[in-house]
């Protein structure tokens, strides 16, 4: 059996970052940029008024001063080119363009009207309220990095400096395939010995979380049906997920199948609790293959430990062997936790106010204990921590 970071090693190993694609802003929240991103003008674009007040002479603005106000407004919009001569202001608005010959603006709180005049109640600096040209960026600056995740104030980032694109790594299609007779869709009436598919709608969810494109089908414990249902995944999929029949049953017939289809098993097999039995492979054309355990927590906790590494790094984020799942947490154990085995035991905890409890039972059909779980508490081999020490485990 390999180690689960030796297993995790591998995959990232015949893993590649996705195509790069271009995609609409409103479209980009969540991707990874796939180049760096430059500058093309300048932010602000030209020197305006940071305040709704009067733009002047800082040197004019002593404390009494009284300065004539001209007629003409100046708003945010077109720059009317007023210019503004000693002992005089302009009125002006946030965000509109500085006149000619002034220095500062000011509120138009620390101004009294007099008529054409104003009187300044508290003096400014030279400076004071101006947003000058390119003090926030510049043309040819490196604005964002490859890799960095799109999120709403990136993208509003580049729509202020005029890109309506973005080049991200494409979404990859992640095709899970469940198998079982005893499988029956959420809805349908369970006959004795049936029981309904949870992993399937469980799988393609948590695909659609780890930031991929997720769809689902089912094989029936058939041999032809098996091949056939992964075949139609292997033709369309970037990964496919199996969830059941990859152990060494009479009705497993998934290994076969995959080695029917030339899908090149790179290893069996992971010294992992829950989910020993675990296959990954590659097909000729590049599809990368992982064969789950079909109780839905082993499923879960073997997609978290090596499907979503996968996942993350065709998106283009930097993946190591020890990420696993959305990220660690760590906190301080609230009751008592042991692993008597002689594998890592990941439990399915709560982590609250920087407190872990188990979320209930352990056992890999426990899909309530696993549906109350927000993190993952990684124990190794004979391990047992005690309330109060530190722990650590990846969210979910």
């Amino acid at each position: 059996m390999l180690e689960e970071s030796e297993a995790r090693r591998r995959i990232l190993e015949h893993t590649a970052p996705g195509v790069v694609i271009w995609v609409p802003l409103e479209l980009a929240l969540g991707q990874v940029l796939a180049q760096d991103i430059v500058g093309a003008v300048d932010s602000p674009v030209f020197d305006n008024s940071g305040m709704d007040g009067y733009a002047l002479r800082a040197a004019d603005a002593k404390k009494g001063a009284l300065l004539r106000v001209g007629e003409i407004v100046q708003s945010a919009g077109e720059d009317l080119g007023l210019v503004c001569a000693a002992g005089e202001a302009i009125r002006i608005f946030t965000g509109a363009a500085l006149p000619q010959g002034i220095d500062a603006v000011i509120m138009q709180e620390d101004v009294e009207r007099e008529g054409d005049h104003i009187r300044v109640l508290d003096p400014v600096e030279p400076g004071e309220n101006i947003r000058w040209r390119g003090s926030d960026a510049c043309a040819g600056q490196i604005l964002l990095r490859r890799g960095e995740i799109m999120s709403p104030t990136r993208i509003g980032l580049l729509a202020s400096q005029g890109f309506p694109e973005v080049p991200v790594y494409g979404k990859p299609l992640v095709q899970v395939v469940t198998t079982g007779d005893e499988l029956v869709e959420p809805g349908a009436p369970l006959l004795p010995g049936e029981i309904y598919n949870s992993n399937a709608p469980m799988l393609q969810t948590a695909v659609e979380k780890a930031g991929a494109v997720g769809s689902a089908s089912h094989a029936c414990d058939d041999p032809d049906e098996v091949r056939t249902v992964l075949a139609e995944a292997l033709a369309v999929a970037d990964i496919v997920v199996i969830a059941g029949g990859v152990s060494v049953g009479e009705r497993d017939f998934v290994k076969d199948a995959l080695t029917e289809l030339g899908v090149v098993t790179e290893f069996w097999r992971v010294r992992v609790k829950p989910g020993k039995p675990f296959v990954f492979g590659r097909h000729p054309d590049g599809t990368l293959v992982f064969g789950l355990p079909g109780n839905p927590v082993s499923a879960y906790v073997t997609f978290s430990l090596f499907v979503i590494p996968a996942i993350r790094k065709m998106l283009g984020c930097e993946v190591g062997v020890n990420c696993v799942g959305l990220g660690e947490l760590s906190g301080i154990a609230a009751e008592p936790m042991s692993n008597l085995g002689d594998r890592p035991h990941y439990l399915r905890g709560v982590c609250e106010g920087g407190r872990v409890r188990l979320s209930g039972t352990q056992q890999s059909h426990a899909i309530f204990g696993l549906s109350r779980a927000n993190c993952l508490v990684r124990l190794g081999p004979g391990q047992e921590v005690l309330p109060g020490e530190m722990l650590s485990g990846y969210g979910m």
